[in-house]
C-alpha cells in the first residue's frame, strides 16, 4: 500500500521556469520528481499548493506525493535534499499522511510575501530576490491604500491577460504593508489568487507609496475592472510562496471563494 507524503520545501525561483513542469526549462516540479525516482525507483507526480511563476520563490511551499517504498519522513527529507543537489531547492521537511490529504486540494489558504528594497544603492546580496525601487517609498500610506482591496472583490484590474481562472472573484483577507529598514514588506493571503494578482497589487502599491496615487485611485482601479486601470505587474524577483493552510490552521478569515482552479493558485 501507498504512503502519502507531505514535504514542506524552500527554493530559490531564479533559475526556474516556474513551479510546473515544462518542456523548455527546469521547473521545481521536475526537479523534485526526479529526485523522489532516484531514491526510490518510483515514478512519481508531486502535487504543489500554489503554482508558482518564473523567478518567484518559496519559503514554505506544501507538496505531497505517494510512495510504495517503506521509508521514515526523515529519511524522505534528506534523500530528497541529496539528489537534488546542486539545485537551489530544500526539503524542509517531510510528513506521513492520511490518503485524503492533498497539497492543493485540502490548501484552505494561501500567504505570498513581496519584498521591496527601497533605496539608492544597488543590490549586492539581493540581486534577484528583492525589488529595487530607489524613489522614497510611504509604507504607511501604502498600507491605508491596501486595506481598499481587502475583502470579497471582482480582482478584473489585477488580473493577468492569460489568467485562466473561472472567475475574477476572489477574497483577499489580508494585505498588509510595513518598513523594516530599506526593507517594505508585502504580505497578501487568501484561498486563491488570480494569476499575477499579487505581483500587480504591489505594482499599484507602488505607485501610491511614491506619492503618484492615493487610496482613492485604488478604489477607483479595483471598481474600473480593467487591468489597463491598475498599476504595473511589479518583477518576480521579490516574491515569495510562505505558506499554505490546511483545516485546522489559524486562517485570518472566513473562506467564502470555490473551490482552487488551476491557474489560480499563482500570485
Amino acid at each position: 500500500m501507498s504512503q502519502r507524503w507531505k514535504i514542506t520545501v524552500e527554493f530559490n525561483g531564479t533559475p526556474f521556469v516556474g513551479w510546473q513542469r515544462q518542456d523548455h526549462g527546469a521547473s521545481v516540479q521536475g526537479c523534485l520528481e526526479e529526485a523522489v525516482t532516484r531514491f526510490s525507483q518510483e515514478v512519481v507526480t508531486v502535487h504543489a499548493a500554489g503554482r508558482t511563476d518564473s523567478g518567484v520563490h518559496a519559503t514554505g511551499m506544501v507538496a505531497s506525493f505517494d510512495l510504495e517504498k517503506p521509508v521514515s519522513a526523515d529519511k524522505v527529507r534528506d534523500a530528497l535534499n541529496y539528489h537534488l543537489k546542486p539545485n537551489p531547492i530544500a526539503v524542509l521537511k517531510a510528513e506521513a499522511m492520511e490518503p485524503e490529504f492533498h497539497a492543493r486540494f485540502t490548501c484552505i489558504g494561501r500567504s505570498y510575501l513581496y519584498r521591496i528594497t527601497n533605496r539608492r544603492a544597488p543590490l549586492a546580496l539581493d540581486a534577484g530576490r528583492s525589488w529595487l525601487v530607489s524613489h522614497p517609498l510611504d509604507a504607511d500610506t501604502m498600507h491605508e491604500a491596501a486595506q481598499r482591496l481587502v475583502g470579497r472583490h471582482d480582482f478584473s484590474s489585477f488580473r493577468a491577460s492569460l489568467c485562466q481562472a473561472a472567475s475574477p472573484v476572489k477574497t483577499l483577507a489580508e494585505l498588509s504593508v510595513s518598513r523594516v529598514g530599506e526593507e517594505v514588506r508585502i504580505v497578501a493571503r487568501a484561498r486563491s489568487f488570480l494569476h499575477h494578482q499579487v505581483r500587480n497589487m504591489v505594482g499599484t502599491l507602488k505607485m501610491v507609496g511614491e506619492g503618484r496615487w492615493t487610496a482613492d485611485d485604488v478604489s477607483a482601479a479595483l471598481a474600473a475592472r480593467n487591468r489597463s486601470a491598475a498599476g504595473q505587474t511589479a518583477p518576480a524577483d521579490g516574491l515569495y510562496f510562505t505558506r499554505a493552510y490546511y483545516p485546522g490552521d489559524d486562517f485570518p478569515d472566513p473562506i467564502t471563494d470555490g473551490p482552487s482552479t488551476p491557474s489560480s493558485t499563482s500570485g
